[in-house]
């Protein structure tokens, strides 16, 4: 809520409210945690797991699912996507005034006429777009919070909530046309922001997160999926190709990593046997890791016909221990 000091708006946060993704982002894992569930370690369970490491960060679904439900001391998150690190950690150490940015956005988007708000969103996405190269993504500035504002407002204001840059750099997804977006959703914010206390947020590729594992430390990995077919080759991750190759050598640090550092890891990805029963590429790459499979109701291509629910996989580490946990997702 926002409560007022010396005229100016507070955040009080409250007590009791459950945090959960602040951002809409496409493969977000809400819908899966209930499968995932049954998938966690066993140490997880039962206390032994002490750090959680997420490398492709991205909407945070498991991460906000975890650090409430098991007793995690500390929790290390990164992304390759600077604006997405710049915003977490904008929530995590300024809510208040990333929220006052927020309560800005929310009154101009809701007080533009319907047929003018397509104009709005342009002129914030070539504000977003003009600025990218003055950011300093080092500090939370002033700077910072009001980027970290502008990709919430195009984020809940774009379509799908996609998030896509051109060979410039720029962000290029078009309007929603969404009648009533919640742009300033303020105890979202401030129960996310509470939860990212115990969290060290960091910009980087998926192996730095190399030192921050051991024996107690789980990791979850959620990599831009291979592609199932042609036409849903979208494996573009800010601005950056995640081809075949970089997949082979993600299933390569995968295993050196269970090796040599000894944590709890589980990945989730495509499942190429929706579309081809003759494609073991992750068994192939994956060889001496347990394979399971997780129903999702995603798109197969861009064409509504085409959804429905697929396979996805998820490959672990360690051996399948069922569990039967209550859990309110």
């Amino acid at each position: 809520m926002i409560a007022s000091q010396g005229g100016k708006p507070r955040v009080v946060a409250q007590t009791g409210m459950k945090a959960k993704p602040f951002l809409k982002w496409v493969g977000g894992k809400g819908q899966l945690l209930s499968q995932f569930e049954n998938y966690f370690p066993h140490a997880l369970r039962t206390g032994r797991i002490q750090t959680y490491c997420e490398p492709f960060l991205g909407g945070g679904a498991v991460f906000f699912h975890v650090a409430q439900h098991y007793a995690i001391e500390r929790a290390y998150l990164s992304d390759i996507n600077p604006d997405l690190i710049l915003t977490y950690r904008v929530v995590q150490k300024r809510p208040q005034d990333l929220l006052e940015c927020l309560q800005e956005y929310q009154h101009l988007y809701d007080n533009t006429p319907v047929e003018e708000r397509h104009t709005l969103f342009l002129a914030i996405r070539e504000q977003f777009n003009a600025e990218r190269c003055t950011v300093d993504y080092q500090t939370i500035s002033e700077n910072g919070v009001s980027r970290a504002a502008q990709l919430i407002f195009l984020n809940k204001t774009c379509f799908n909530g996609l998030y896509r840059t051109n060979a410039r750099g720029e962000f290029n997804v078009p309007f929603g046309k969404y009648p009533s977006p919640t742009i300033c959703d303020t105890s979202t914010i401030c129960a996310a922001s509470q939860l990212l206390q115990r969290a060290e947020i960091s910009q980087g590729t998926y192996d730095n997160c190399w030192d921050k594992v051991d024996t107690n430390t789980f990791v979850y990995f959620d990599p831009p999926y291979r592609p199932l077919n042609q036409t849903s080759r979208f494996t573009t991750y800010t601005g950056n190709e995640f081809g075949e190759q970089d997949q082979i050598r993600l299933a390569e640090f995968f295993g050196q990593l269970d090796r040599q550092r000894g944590g709890k890891l589980m990945l989730s990805n495509s499942d190429p046997k929706n579309t081809d029963p003759n494609d073991a590429f992750f068994e192939t790459h994956f060889a001496g890791h347990t394979i399971h499979r997780v129903s999702a109701n995603r798109a197969v291509n861009c064409k509504g016909e085409k959804r429905g629910t697929i396979h996805e996989i998820v490959v672990t580490n360690y051996a399948y221990e069922p569990q039967t946990l209550a859990f309110d997702f």
